[in-house]
């Protein structure tokens, strides 16, 4: 059958975007694999099914499938496509989202000009922090910082982020990370921004990485290297990352933007 998707990109990280509840897809891991082939098949980061919720508690879900075929956890800059993607294309009318995911109930806060979606906030819940992973030593790099935003990131602060390739390889499949690690390098800049790039597991380096973006900016708050609210630059654009200290939540607000639409066979 003629599946109908959408590509959609968050500050760079981009992904194909499916309807599943007007064209369910069976395979998604065979369908990711094939389907995100830059040079074979449509080219992206990975794979978004958009679905109605299981819960009562949410009112959309989502399932992510990286490049390689492997589910993630969660994915920022794709529930900001997603609250996008289901305000404009008319699936809702609300400006506040709850959508399910396999970490949880995120919601979406939708800032509207001219009925477009200018931006999104997403309260991405509490980071959690492991004592035994934290400030691990690793071969040829800089000591690191552990947090989770519902997804495992290690963030290295250090002068040389352009070591993501080689180094965020390797660390991805580091013997303290069973289920492999997102792999964050970051410099705090002279204007008080934080670049950052990123190497996400299971698609490699990648232009923007939203819970990267939130674990960067919670590993900078608890070594010191910046407050409780941050600039985020990464490869495809900025984020602003707020930890607030009033519920302990972190809130991330960044774009969404259309790519383009089109059908494959499936």
């Amino acid at each position: 059958m003629k599946v109908s998707f959408t590509k959609m990109h968050g500050a760079g990280n981009d992904y194909i975007y499916v309807n599943a509840m007007q064209f369910p897809i069976a395979d998604p891991v065979k369908a990711s694999i094939l389907w995100s082939d830059r040079h074979k098949g449509i080219g992206s980061d990975g794979l978004v099914l958009i679905d109605k919720s299981t819960v009562p508690e949410a009112d959309f879900s989502m399932r992510i499938f990286n490049a390689d075929g492997s589910e993630a956890m969660m994915c920022g800059n794709a529930s900001r496509c997603i609250g996008k993607y289901l305000y404009e294309r008319g699936l809702t009318d609300k400006t506040e989202i709850r959508l399910l995911t396999l970490s949880g109930v995120k919601i979406l806060n939708l800032h509207i000009k001219d009925n477009k979606v200018e931006s999104v906030t997403v309260d991405m819940l509490e980071p959690k922090l492991e004592d035994d992973t934290q400030f691990l030593p690793h071969h040829g790099v800089d000591k690191g910082t552990f947090v989770s935003m519902g997804n495992p990131h290690y963030v290295i602060f250090t002068d040389d982020v352009d070591q993501v390739g080689e180094a965020g390889r390797i660390l991805e499949h580091h013997p303290a990370f069973p289920q492999r690690c997102n792999i964050e390098f970051a410099r705090v800049e002279p204007d008080g921004s934080i670049r950052t790039r990123v190497w996400e597991r299971g698609s490699g380096i990648t232009l923007a990485c939203g819970t990267g973006a939130c674990a960067t900016a919670v590993a900078a708050a608890l070594t010191g290297k910046a407050g409780r609210k941050s600039q985020i630059v990464m490869d495809g654009g900025a984020l602003s990352i707020e930890w607030r200290e009033s519920d302990n939540h972190v809130y991330m607000t960044g774009p969404a933007e259309f790519v383009f639409d089109g059908e494959i066979l499936y």
